[in-house]
Order: C-alpha cells, then structure tokens, then sequence
C-alpha cells in the first residue's frame, strides 16, 4: 500500500467516514483501514452510525435550480409583490417590449434564465424571472421539468473541480477568436462555485488555479474529487491512482486531500460537472469576447449577481 493511499485513509478517518464508506470509496478494505486509523489514535466510527439523522429534505423532493438554492423548484414568483391566483387577471407580458432582444437571445441558443440576468443588469428590465420563462415557453413551447437525486455533503467536506471549455475569446496575438478552458470549483454542500478562465493548462497553472478559488472562497474543503486529468493524476487505477506530486503537495499545504474518481465513474464529481454545464448554457451560450480579462469579468459579475 502506498503512503499516499494510506494518508488518504487517515484524512477521511479524521473526517469521521465509517470504515465502509472508506473502503467504498478508496478501495482499501475495512481491516486495513481500521489498522491504519489506530496507528494514527484516531476514533473508529462505529457501524452504521452514518446518515442516522433525518435528510434535511423528503426524498421526492426536487432540487432548486443551481443559480438560485433558496427557491424551490416547483415556486413560481408572480410579476407583482402579492402572491400569485387562479383568477389572476391575463394581460400583457412586461417582456414584450424586449421582443427582438429576447428573439436574437433565443437564436444565440441562450436561455430564459440568461435572458433574464441580461435584461436586468443592461436593459433596466424590473420583472421576474417567471415572467421571462413564460414569455420564452410560449415562443418556442416548454419542456418536462426532470427531477434530481440530491447527494448531501456536510459543510466544508468536499469539493469537487474540473474543466470545461469556456467561451470564445479573441487571441491578442494572432487576432482571431480562440477557445478558452474554465477551471470549476464547486463546494458538494453548498454548490457555491468559483469558475475561472485561463488559454491552456499545465500542471503548475492546476494548481495556481485551486489557490486562487481558495483565496476566493476564503477556506478550503477538507476532500477534493477530481477526474483523472494528468494535471491532477500521473496514473489513473481502479485501486490506487497516483496523484501528480506537484498538485498532491499543493493540497497537502492547504490541508486538503484529493479523492481521484474511479475509472468510468463520472457521477462521483456530478456537482461540478452541473457547475460546468450551467455556466456554458447560461452566462455564456452564445457570446463572444474581446480579451480574457473582459470574459473572466462579465464572468465574475454573472456570478457576484
């Protein structure tokens, strides 16, 4: 067993995981990991203990949409301050005014949620987001809202981190329009994100990059669960992957410990891949920008607001 996997173990043991989460999770069997964890004085969590306390939501609960956690899924905010009827009174959308925008948008492939952020923030716009998503459902008809499986993380115990291809952006040196990468930090309890653009990546920038989202975040999650990019990970294994010595040492200054998802298990870091996924659909589907920092700024505006 390498010593890598071993600290492994002892960092979820001190985060209080039960031996078989540990071995399900690192594929270290529990009489290993048990020895591993006296050796270091640290407390077994006794069998079963995990996950006694009642889930913070039913189980057919559906998951609010990652721009706004506070609001349930299912509420719907009416125009006005005064809670929404049946018998409310049809009349004109506050949107139709904004009819060519909102035309030209939807033809960029935007969405009724980046419509609205752009209609608020550079048109003066005053109505709902409801508003917005009514007034784009009926010009290109709705879709089924698809239920999701919540996986709760306490606070400050994981974070998952990733990459994804950003938006187009111009190349100062050649003059034309290049694709970015946007480095994605998502906390597992609060979805809380940092999202970061940079042209290209290398082992050192991955890790300059988890520096600045901590800055950003002002902490660091005690576990980081990433794919098995060779910026993160030199080997990739089932068993025992090899984490990149340079990243390995930038997490072990910050206290942290990496968790490599296993091969072709892409669900394990679903929280960030979400992250990724809303970003590219909404912010920035459909834009083009003039310089990385102007990008990186519309960027940070799009999630300060």
């Amino acid at each position: 067993m390498s010593d890598e996997k071993r600290q492994q173990v002892i960092a979820l043991g001190r985060l209080g995981w039960p031996l078989r989460r540990i071995e399900t999770e690192t594929g270290v069997r529990r009489e290993t990991a048990s020895g591993y964890l006296k050796a270091a004085g640290i407390a077994i969590r006794p069998a079963g203990a995990w996950g006694r306390r009642s889930p913070a939501k039913p189980a057919n609960g559906v998951s609010p949409d990652p721009a706004d956690p506070a609001k349930p899924a299912n509420e719907v905010s009416p125009d006005s301050g005064t809670p929404a009827t049946p018998n409310r009174r049809s009349g004109a959308s506050r949107c139709e005014p904004y009819l060519e925008f909102i035309d030209a948008s939807l033809a960029k492939g935007r969405n009724a949620k980046a419509i609205w952020q752009d209609l608020v923030d550079d048109h003066g716009f005053t109505g709902r987001y409801a508003s917005v998503k009514r007034f784009v459902r009926k010009l290109r008809g709705g879709s089924a809202i698809q239920a999701r499986a919540v996986i709760v993380t306490p606070p400050g115990e994981e974070g998952q981190v990733d990459y994804g291809s950003g938006p187009m952006v111009r190349d100062g040196g050649s003059g034309r329009y290049r694709r970015t990468r946007m480095f994605v930090l998502t906390l597992g309890h609060s979805r809380k994100a940092v999202r970061l653009l940079v042209w290209h990546s290398t082992t050192r920038i991955w890790a300059e990059l988890h520096e600045r989202a901590f800055r950003r975040l002002g902490g660091t999650p005690r576990l980081i669960v990433l794919d098995n990019l060779g910026e993160g990970v030199l080997k990739p294994d089932i068993y025992d992957p090899t984490a990149n010595p340079l990243y390995a040492d930038t997490l072990a200054h910050y206290g942290a410990a990496a968790i490599p998802c296993r091969v072709a298990d892409p669900d394990r870091k679903g929280k960030v891949e979400r992250s990724v996924g809303h970003a590219k659909q909404t912010p920035l589907k459909g834009l083009r920008f003039e310089s990385l920092e102007e990008a990186q700024a519309y960027l940070d505006r799009w999630e300060e607001r």
